[in-house]
């Protein structure tokens, strides 16, 4: 059993990136916390079986960058659940992994595509329900490769960078209005996302970790359910950090 059983009771959140990783271990804490639960993930099948595995009540298969399908999914799910209090943008890629002179330009386009466009056409698609409300909680996560910047990953870091300064600037909007809206910015976490990056991105990054090793998706999927909850009534436009003390500001 939780540890905050019922803290989401009543509460009906939109999970992108939902069948896998990130994305479902929140699914499955907010489900058991007493909320309900949209995935939204452009991988049907394993979206299917991330529904039996966490309990969600609805899903929609659909790739985030297509705005016409986001808006789409946001009034289908509305309809479903008959409201949205919580969005949580975790879907993401890490594009190519080559120096800015060799990187693809079509894994760029896609990059930015997924990680900024995307995350965009959903917070817009969803913020208006939640001000309908007159109470909303966003989570939009980024990386430390936001912050800092990752070599041989610009696409990934200046996409993460993006939603930074874009939830700075939306909680900026918002704040007064009942919604509240922050980024997470982890370190390397184990994650289905690292089968996207060469052995060698994947040690680099873990020697930027003072505390010598990968996160869990645990700890992070339990940061966000607390900047997903009433509880983080007071924090927005901001960051929070699960990075073993790689970065401190």
């Amino acid at each position: 059993m939780s540890l905050f059983a019922g803290r989401y009771a009543g509460r009906c959140a939109v999970i992108t990136g939902g069948a896998s990783g990130l994305g479902k271990e929140v699914a499955r804490r907010v489900v058991a916390e007493g909320g309900t639960v949209a995935l939204w993930d452009l991988n049907a099948e394993a979206l299917a079986e991330a529904v039996r595995e966490t309990g969600a009540a609805h899903s929609v298969a659909l790739d985030v960058s297509d705005p016409a399908a986001v808006e789409a999914a946001a009034q289908e799910t509305h309809a479903r659940l008959g409201k949205i209090d919580i969005l949580v943008c975790s879907a993401g890629i890490t594009g190519a992994t080559v120096p800015v002179q060799d990187f693809p330009i079509d894994s760029w386009q896609r990059v930015i595509d997924i990680n900024l466009n995307g995350l965009f056409y959903c917070n817009r698609a969803i913020v208006p329900l939640l001000l309908a409300n007159g109470y909303g909680r966003i989570v939009n996560v980024a990386s430390v490769a936001g912050k800092e910047g990752n070599p041989n990953a610009s696409a990934y870091s200046a996409s993460k960078a993006g939603v930074i300064g874009f939830t700075k600037s939306l909680g900026k909007e918002l704040a007064g209005r009942g919604v509240i809206a922050n980024a997470l910015t982890p370190a390397t976490f184990e994650s289905p996302i690292l089968n996207q990056l060469p052995q060698s991105q994947v040690d680099y990054m873990r020697s930027k970790i003072p505390m010598g090793r990968l996160g869990l998706v645990e700890e992070s999927a339990a940061m966000i359910c607390f900047m997903a909850s009433e509880e983080c009534s007071f924090t927005t436009a901001s960051t929070f950090d699960t990075s073993g003390g790689r970065t401190t500001f």
